[in-house]
C-alpha cells in the first residue's frame, strides 16, 4: 500500500467529499492517510474523520499560520487532547507545527516569538508523551533544527522538505524522515528533484498535502490522496527504480518515522 504521510483532508477545499476522496484514495492503493490538525477548532474534526474511514489516521497540534490566533490556553487544550487521543490507535503524532518565515506577518519580531514558544511548547508535548512530530519548516530549516536539537522529540516528519543537503543530513542525524510530494514531479524543481533522487532512500516519506502542493498533471487544480501513487511512480522514475520497490521502501518509511501507524496498517 502506499501511505500519504501528511493531508489536509478536512480542508474546506474537499467540501463535504472528505470521505468519499478517502475511499477513492483507497481503491487506487492509499491504504492510510495521515491528516494533521491546525487548530484548537480542528482537533476533534480530524479525529472524527479518522473515525469515519478505515484508512484514515490524524494528528493534533496546532499550524504556524494559526499562531496568529492562538491563545496560551489552546497549548492546554492541545495537551489535554492529546493525552486523552493516547487510547485511541487511529492518534499518530503532534502536528502540524513548526515555523513559517515565508509570510510576511510572521517574519515580524513579536510573531517570529510566539511561533517560537508555540513551537517549543509542542515539541516538548511530544517529548513528554514520545509522540513523533509533523513539522511544517518553510524558509524556517534552521530555525526549527536549533529547536529539534535543543527539546529532542521522538523523530517525525520534516514535511515538505526544500532545504539544502547539508539540512537534510541534519534532520536525518536526529532521526527524521523528509515529505516528498507534488512539488518534485515539476522539471523546473531542480534542487527537490535532486534530493529526491541523491537522498538516501530509507530516509523519505511520501506525502500530498492536499488539497495543496498538486503535482504537475494536477496542476493548478485541487491536490487530492488519490494522486500519491502517480506521485510515488514519479520518485521511482527519478531513482530508476521498481514501483513496487518504492511503494515498499516509502511504507517502511512511514512505519518507521510514525511507529503507531502499525497497529492499524497491515
Amino acid at each position: 500500500m502506499w501511505i500519504d504521510t501528511h493531508c489536509h483532508l478536512d480542508a474546506h477545499e474537499f467540501g463535504a467529499e472528505s470521505l468519499a476522496v478517502a475511499q477513492r484514495a483507497g481503491a487506487a492503493g492509499v491504504g492510510m492517510i495521515v491528516i494533521p490538525a491546525v487548530e484548537r477548532g480542528n482537533f476533534g474534526v480530524v479525529a472524527q474523520l479518522a473515525a469515519s474511514a478505515p484508512n484514515v489516521s490524524y494528528a493534533l497540534g496546532i499550524h504556524p499560520i494559526c499562531v496568529p490566533q492562538a491563545r496560551e490556553e489552546d497549548l492546554l487544550a492541545l495537551r489535554t487532547a492529546v493525552e486523552a487521543a493516547l487510547i485511541d490507535p487511529r492518534f499518530v503524532a503532534i502536528g502540524e507545527i513548526g515555523l513559517d518565515f515565508f509570510i510576511p506577518m510572521l517574519c515580524e519580531a513579536a510573531m517570529r516569538e510566539k511561533q517560537d514558544h508555540f513551537f517549543r511548547e509542542q515539541l516538548r508535548m511530544a517529548r513528554d508523551y514520545a509522540l513523533p512530530v509533523l513539522m511544517h519548516v518553510r524558509r524556517s530549516q534552521d530555525q526549527v533544527l536549533k529547536h529539534v536539537r535543543q527539546i529532542r522529540p521522538a523523530g517525525g516528519i520534516a514535511h515538505a522538505f526544500n532545504g539544502s543537503f547539508q539540512q537534510a543530513q541534519m534532520y536525518i542525524d536526529l532521526g527524521f524522515k523528509l515529505g516528498f510530494g507534488g512539488a518534485m514531479t515539476f522539471t523546473r524543481a531542480l534542487q527537490i528533484r535532486r534530493l529526491a533522487t541523491t537522498l538516501p532512500l530509507d530516509a523519505l516519506v511520501l506525502e500530498t498535502d492536499a488539497p495543496d502542493i498538486s503535482p504537475a498533471w494536477v496542476h493548478p487544480a485541487r491536490n487530492s490522496p488519490e494522486q500519491l501513487p502517480a506521485i510515488g511512480a514519479a520518485l521511482a522514475e527519478l531513482r530508476a527504480m521498481a514501483p513496487g520497490d518504492v511503494q515498499a521502501a516509502m511504507k517502511a518509511n512511514a512505519l518507521s518515522a510514525l511507529p503507531r501507524l502499525s497497529a492499524i496498517v497491515g
